[in-house]
């Protein structure tokens, strides 16, 4: 069992995403390469945050998921 992406993108819609997942008792990992590549000393904005869960737990999360794809 490994990790699954589950969204690349903003840090303001990255946060959204997983307060939503957090709240159905799904835990995230969140990947922040803005600040990866501020301390490795250059610059990217390109896909700055980068969501995580559990493979066992996408049947739980993919409601929260999918609502939060269609509200954007």
């Amino acid at each position: 069992m490994g990790l699954i992406k589950i969204f690349s993108g903003s840090e303001v819609l990255a946060l959204a995403l997983q307060e939503k997942i957090e709240a159905v008792g799904v835990a995230t990992v969140k990947k922040d390469n803005i600040q990866s590549a501020r301390l490795a000393g250059f610059g990217n904005s390109d896909l700055a945050i980068e969501l995580f869960i559990q493979e066992v737990d996408f049947g739980k999360a993919s409601p929260a998921i999918e609502e939060f794809r269609m509200s954007i």
